[in-house]
Order: structure tokens, then C-alpha cells, then sequence
């Protein structure tokens, strides 16, 4: 059992786990305990025969009131960064390890605070059945959480990023790690983190390009 009192999410998945009905049926997730305070839960969005997926950590603030993934200001600093590695964000699928957006109040606004490891492990079972139906030739887990999601809990970014990894215990080919665009955002040397951000992108157009 992922947590306390929680089943995870394996029980609330459609039995035909097309991404219309995976996007339906997770609004009904009762898996673990965020859904209580969660506007909604948020789905990936994007192209449905993306050769690439991006997945992050969860939603933030922007993204739990607008249902979409990577609308807010991390989104902004994403988009950024894959027009200027050369991957057209139309083209790709973007999604995150968890659902729904985990908070603390304070006064009117929602300050982010990371799931834990239960968490993310009880949402697990969307995430995996969401790449199965997209079925991407690669990925880039973009911060921790994303690469422990899927990658075990020995995975560290600082170790990983910037490089082709594989192979995956996942149907994936091959997997390249990097930055989430919020620690972008919180950090005094923006621009260094920036480009870093942009040349792991890199790694992976070069990688889709058959040059990697």
C-alpha cells in the first residue's frame, strides 16, 4: 500500500487506457490524499504521437487552476529553453510524475511543497500507463522527483544530467536527465542554470535526431 489508508492508484485506471479515458479517469483519483485539496487533477498535454516526453515534478499553483501542465512561470522558462535547444513544443508531450498539486496555505497564496515519496509512489500507476499509451522513443525527467519516479530512489540529478542513459526499466529507449525549470527560477545564477537547462535539451533533440 503506498500510504496510510490510501489505496494508490492502480484501482481507479480505465480498463481501456487510451490518453482520453487515462485524461478522464484521473479527475475520479482518490489514490492518495491530495486530490482533497487540488482544484483538479492535471494531465499531460501535447502531441499524441510524440517522439519525446517531458515529465516533471507535479503542478504548480498556475497549472492546478488551469487543468493544463506547464502554463505558469516554469512553463514559460521550459518553453524558452526548447525553442532555443530546437524542439518545437508542439511536437512533444508534456506531463508530471504526480497529478495534483501539493501546497501549503499561506494567507491567500499556495506555496509549493514537494510530494513525498508515498506520494508520488501511489501516482505512479498514471504516469506509467500514460507513456504506455504514447509510447515516445525518449524522455527527459526533468528534476529529481521526476527521475525517482521512474528511474528508483537512488536517482540523482547532479549524477545523471545531460547525458543519454539507458537502458530503461520502462518501454522507453533511452532517457536524459536535466534541471526542473523552477529551480531555474529560485536560483541567484539564473543564466548558468538556463543554459544548462537548454544544453541537456540539446542532448535529447541530438539524440531524436539520430545523432546522439
Amino acid at each position: 500500500m503506498p500510504g496510510p489508508d490510501f489505496p494508490g492508484a492502480e484501482s481507479f485506471l480505465p480498463p481501456r487506457r487510451s490518453l482520453p479515458s487515462l485524461a478522464t479517469a484521473v479527475q475520479g483519483c482518490r489514490g492518495c490524499d491530495l486530490y482533497r485539496e487540488a482544484t483538479q487533477a492535471v494531465f499531460g498535454d501535447g502531441s499524441a504521437d510524440a517522439r519525446l516526453v517531458l515529465v516533471g515534478e507535479q503542478p504548480g499553483d498556475a497549472e492546478d487552476r488551469a487543468g493544463e501542465p506547464f502554463v505558469g512561470p516554469a512553463g514559460r522558462v521550459l518553453d524558452r529553453a526548447l525553442e532555443e535547444a530546437g524542439i518545437a513544443r508542439e511536437q512533444v508531450w508534456v506531463t508530471n510524475a504526480v497529478k495534483h498539486f501539493r501546497f501549503t496555505q499561506q494567507g491567500k497564496r499556495r506555496i509549493h511543497e514537494s510530494p513525498s515519496r508515498w506520494q508520488v509512489a501511489a501516482c505512479q500507476p498514471w504516469l506509467l500507463a500514460e507513456l504506455d499509451a504514447l509510447r515516445p522513443e525518449g524522455l527527459v525527467l526533468l528534476g529529481a522527483t521526476a527521475g525517482k519516479a521512474l528511474l528508483g530512489p537512488g536517482f540523482r540529478v547532479g549524477a545523471s544530467r545531460g547525458r543519454v542513459l539507458e537502458p530503461l526499466p520502462t518501454r522507453q529507449e533511452w532517457v536524459v536527465a536535466t534541471i526542473h525549470p523552477s529551480a531555474v527560477l529560485r536560483a541567484r545564477e539564473r543564466d548558468e542554470l538556463y543554459a544548462g537547462l537548454t544544453a541537456d535539451l540539446a542532448v535529447a533533440r541530438e539524440r531524436l535526431a539520430g545523432r546522439g
